[in-house]
């Protein structure tokens, strides 16, 4: 009988092509979560610590038990330049998973961007520091570091499906997961709802302010009959 042995820190993945990742960090997550087909966000509770923060990159994923971070130390010991680091705390706020030691520590190592689904604390120091982070909420209590966790397996972060390598856009307004092998058709498609959101930005400017599928959709809606204008 063959023996399969189960690793639950995984090392080599694919990520996101770097090329990609930098078109996609031109993008609003808003815009992408759009083109990809409104799906793929985080839970409006997860949010930067700073409305500047902004984060684009390919995904190590972690899970770990609630409030304890040892995973999180292995990720950030095998994570390489660029990668964002996304965490599965379960959503539990009751002690924090990193603070100034660790997001200083990342940043350090080139890491793009933290995220957890999870509290973080050292609030004033990371809000004002240039590293993205990312959290549920905050707590002063710290972690523990005794709980096997996984690195790079598919997570479920916030309500959002996520592989090792998939890209992740965060910005002011939350973070959005893009399937790896999609990325490339999305940006195409990114580009062409961004620039129809300017020409609709423009009219809107030179007096057209009134949305033109408005009429059509209150009559599919039953909201107008067929012949009745607004």
């Amino acid at each position: 009988m063959t023996e399969h042995t189960f690793s639950m820190l995984q090392r080599d993945i694919t990520r996101v092509d770097a090329e990609l990742v930098q078109r996609a960090a031109e993008f609003q997550a808003a815009i992408l979560a759009d083109v990809a087909g409104r799906r793929g966000t985080l839970h409006g509770r997860v949010k930067p610590l700073s409305a500047r923060m902004k984060v684009a990159g390919p995904a190590i994923t972690v899970e770990v038990r609630p409030g304890d971070n040892l995973a999180i130390h292995a990720a950030l010991a095998i994570a390489q330049p660029g990668d964002v680091i996304v965490v599965d705390g379960k959503g539990d706020q009751s002690c924090a998973l990193i603070g100034e030691i660790m997001s200083t520590q990342a940043q350090a190592a080139g890491i793009a961007g933290i995220i957890i689904d999870g509290a973080v604390r050292d609030a004033d120091a990371l809000t004002q520091g240039a590293f993205p982070v990312f959290a549920a909420g905050l707590n002063p209590c710290g972690p523990t570091k005794s709980v096997a966790g996984r690195v790079n397996h598919p997570v479920s972060v916030a309500g959002a499906a996520i592989q090792p390598g998939d890209l992740i856009i965060g910005d002011t307004d939350g973070v959005v997961v893009l399937p790896r092998a999609e990325v490339a058709a999305l940006l195409e498609l990114a580009q062409k709802k961004l620039d129809g959101e300017n020409r609709r930005l423009q009219a809107i400017r030179q007096g057209d302010i009134r949305a033109p599928w408005l009429e059509e959709a209150l009559r599919a809606a039953g909201m107008l009959t067929s012949g009745e204008t607004l």
